[in-house]
């Protein structure tokens, strides 16, 4: 049986190829009609999609500045900035921890009570804020959790008193710290009772709540926890002069009647008072805000 190639051979010895020349004329003449029909569906596309960039562009631009889509791209590229940040931390060895003794601490502006010994709310309370600072410092890529317990609600399952929450909120320390060895420094989060003119500092025309630190003296930390509370109240003041109240040291000639505030478990530890009762939340976020950045721009000293 022959081959591919061999019938190839056969055919160009039976039937030479040469053609006449009315037919090379014909075919190339047809060859160059067809060549120009090409050319001319090339250049309608290219002229086509031409036109669209064009057009796209004007859509694009007039989106950016006649309808607000500047803000909209900026807002997009600061929420991928924000989240790219968080992702960085690693909720597994957290070095900051953050709980509420007093977790239904309220705000006026937040409830319709208006005696302050009654300001209280089951989820318009003093977490909010201790959630913001945990925001806050996980933007700056420092590893913080949270504790939201339910200290007041603990209390009334056991029969307990409110003079013993801390008690149960030193046994959620205690529980975080066995389980996080990474932990190295504990913010127990309040809010003071005193009035607006004594917890707010206002600062280029914004409004802040002040922070105090408490430090208790009967306490085997309690210089550990008064050097860690120094540090962060003279960095705050250097930059934000006014925003701390100070540092109030408590102790009572009956050693066994002063609470520790639970700060024997943890050198670095130490209880905030942000703010009082009459300061808003925008207000305590403010605050916050400013003390992540502390904490961020000293951890050197505190890590």
């Amino acid at each position: 049986m022959q081959t591919d190639k061999e019938l190839f051979d056969l055919i160009k010895e039976t039937y030479p190829l040469n053609p006449s020349k009315d037919f090379i004329e014909s075919t190339e003449h047809k060859l160059r009609k067809t060549a120009k029909k090409l050319n001319r569906k090339r250049m309608g596309k290219h002229l086509s999609f031409a036109f669209s960039g064009v057009i796209l562009f004007i859509l694009s631009v007039s989106w950016l500045f006649l309808f607000d889509g500047k803000a909209m791209v900026m807002t997009t590229l600061n929420s991928f900035r924000e989240n790219n940040a968080v992702s960085l931390v690693d909720d597994e060895e957290p070095l900051v921890f953050i709980y509420h003794t007093h977790n239904t601490e309220g705000f006026l502006s937040e409830t319709n009570k208006n005696n302050p010994s009654e300001v209280f709310h089951d989820t318009k309370n003093i977490t909010l804020v201790g959630n913001k600072l945990n925001e806050a410092l996980k933007e700056k890529n420092i590893n913080s959790i949270q504790d939201n317990s339910n200290v007041n609600g603990i209390l009334e399952e056991r029969g307990l008193y409110s003079n013993e929450s801390y008690i149960i909120s030193g046994e959620v320390l205690k529980d975080a710290l066995k389980r996080n060895k990474s932990i190295k420094m504990a913010f127990d989060i309040h809010r003071d009772s005193s009035n607006r003119n004594v917890t707010t500092q206002t600062l280029n025309g914004i409004d802040y709540a002040r922070i105090s630190f408490i430090i208790s003296r009967s306490n085997s930390n309690y210089k550990d926890n008064l050097e860690f509370a120094k540090l962060l109240h003279t960095k705050l003041e250097e930059k934000y002069p006014g925003l701390s109240r100070g540092i109030l040291e408590k102790s009572n000639e009956n050693v066994s009647q002063q609470s520790t505030y639970n700060q024997e478990l943890l050198k670095q530890s130490v209880l905030l008072e942000v703010g009082g009762i009459e300061n808003t939340l925008e207000e305590e976020y403010r605050t916050v805000n400013i003390f992540a950045e502390i904490i961020a721009e000293n951890m050197d000293k505190l890590n």
